[in-house]
């Protein structure tokens, strides 16, 4: 009889769903302050409790060994994490040698000056964050931001040769009249566009029901004025994605308040901390960080099998007038 290692052992949760997606976040720290996702006034982590670019890019070997076949950097802001171009080029040197596909979720405010390195290092598409292209309202959804300079960066990373999608998260009474402006923006540049549910992680300083709107509503002026049509596209992500009339652009959907789609999650997160969270909306989590310090490489398999089997059948996420959010921790802590 043939034991298999650890290695040889695909990564399966305790509901049967095959896990091939990292998102790995590489830092909690952000250049913007978007009212959805953080408060206006943030403490982060020290330095001693965040992993090092040698330390990430181990664990991130060691998930694609296990077979992870997409990783996708996040944040806070990728971007702003010392060391990226190192870990970048790390991680894309395993493209084709276990790793399908690296990519990153950025808000473009250090785009313009990362995209040729990130096409370099083997990254192909990216995720933009934007909301607006209204400059008063994206200067009051991320409090401090300059949509010019995201927009320069999404101009840089197409002339780098990387794909760009926009994610665009809805917001009642802020960006209801962007979604048509967004999608002729997407259609003369090239870019797709996917819409998102606001999610409840961590005090943003706000009720979020006064902003919370689930996507059937959102997109409705867009329904009325074209027909939109399912499309057979996967991108790793929990996205429905859609065609529209009369537009190149392909619209994702991604809808985790309004339409669950955990059933057929296939992601696990890693922190800047080194822990696991096996759902972004649960408060469950396995520290990698100290096994990783004192053990070295080899004594995380038996934590990674540990949080798989402890990956609950779906989140618990819901937005109700004065409600406390799902978990306390913020978007930029987990990495989305």
């Amino acid at each position: 009889m043939v034991i298999q290692s650890p290695v040889d052992t695909p990564l399966t949760d305790g509901h049967g769903r095959r896990i091939s997606y990292l998102r790995l976040s590489v830092t909690d720290r952000c250049d913007l302050r978007c009212r959805y996702c953080m408060a206006e006034h943030m403490s982060f982590l020290p330095r001693s409790a965040v992993l090092s670019i040698e330390e990430m890019g181990a664990l991130a070997e060691r998930f694609v060994a296990r077979g992870i076949r997409r990783i996708r950097l996040t944040g806070g802001e990728p971007l702003v994490r010392r060391g990226i171009d190192m870990l970048a080029g790390r991680l894309g040197a395993l493209i084709g040698s276990g790793l399908d596909e690296l990519t990153l979720t950025t808000n473009g405010m250090r785009l313009a000056d990362h995209a040729p390195m990130l096409a370099e290092a083997g990254m192909r598409r990216v995720n933009v964050s934007l909301d607006t292209l209204d400059p008063q309202a994206f200067r009051h959804i991320t409090r401090v931001g300059d949509v010019a300079v995201a927009l320069r960066g999404i101009d840089a990373a197409r002339a780098a040769g990387l794909s760009v999608k926009i994610n665009m998260v809805a917001l009642a009474g802020l960006n209801e009249d962007q979604l048509l402006p967004m999608l002729d923006y997407c259609a003369a540049t090239g870019c797709d566009l996917t819409l998102i549910e606001t999610m409840p992680l961590g005090d943003v300083e706000g009720d979020r029901s006064d902003h919370y709107i689930p996507l059937h509503r959102f997109i409705a002026p867009l329904r009325a004025e074209r027909a939109i049509y399912p499309v057979d596209r996967r991108t790793g992500g929990p996205a429905r994605y859609f065609g529209v009339e009369d537009s190149p652009v392909t619209l994702g959907l991604i809808t985790p308040l309004s339409d669950n789609f955990c059933t057929t999650c296939n992601r696990i997160r890693l922190t800047v901390e080194g822990r696991i969270y096996m759902c972004l909306g649960q408060d469950d989590h396995i520290d990698l960080r100290a096994a990783l310090r004192d053990g070295g490489i080899g004594a995380v398999d038996g934590l990674i099998d540990a949080a798989l089997a402890g990956k609950p059948r779906a989140h618990d996420f819901h937005i109700e007038r004065k409600s406390k959010p799902a978990v306390a921790r913020h978007m930029s802590a987990t990495g989305g």
